[in-house]
């Protein structure tokens, strides 16, 4: 199947707001416990900096199958060449390449903005996304132990990192 990737339009908010919040619920891709609403997800894109970039990846139909973002990592000046990043995939299409998809397009994107490296957090527990991160290049950089609380425990979380 064909993809179309292309650059988050404030019309695509329902559908990012969806896959983040099942990014939420299944506990496998961010520490976030509360779901968001259209409305915070629509002053999250609209706030952005024009160099921070959310993307989209969407079927032949024209259906939203999964998005990605270039963050900011720190907010001081020798830092503006590290992007942090996020990605999430619809449930029911993971595992099925669009993550690596979308993954790719980000870090010519991040390239095209003028970033250097591009860093991510994933949690220890995630292989697949630690599979998904080094099949594009990135790195283990180390581990953060008792990083975070999910479910009432402490988790570790491993960060990433890739040079562009």
């Amino acid at each position: 199947m064909d993809y179309n990737k292309r650059q988050a339009k404030i019309e695509d908010i329902p559908y990012i707001t969806s896959i983040y919040n099942q990014g939420i619920e299944d506990k496998i891709a961010t520490l976030e416990t509360r779901l968001r609403n259209v409305d915070e997800m629509k002053e999250w894109l609209t706030s952005r900096a024009d160099r921070y970039k959310v993307l989209v990846i969407e079927d032949q139909e024209g259906i939203l199958r999964g998005w990605a973002s270039i963050n900011v990592f720190n907010l001081r000046c020798c830092y503006s060449g590290v992007g942090d990043i996020s990605i999430y995939v619809e449930r029911n299409m993971r595992g099925k390449g669009i993550g690596k998809l979308i993954l790719n397009y980000l870090v010519e994107t991040a390239k095209e903005q003028n970033f250097h490296k591009l860093v991510l957090s994933t949690f220890e527990f995630n292989d697949v996304g630690k599979n998904l991160y080094k099949s594009t290049g990135f790195r283990e950089v180390g581990t953060y132990i008792n990083q975070g609380v999910l479910d009432g425990k402490f988790v570790n979380i491993t960060i990433m990192e890739k040079l562009l």
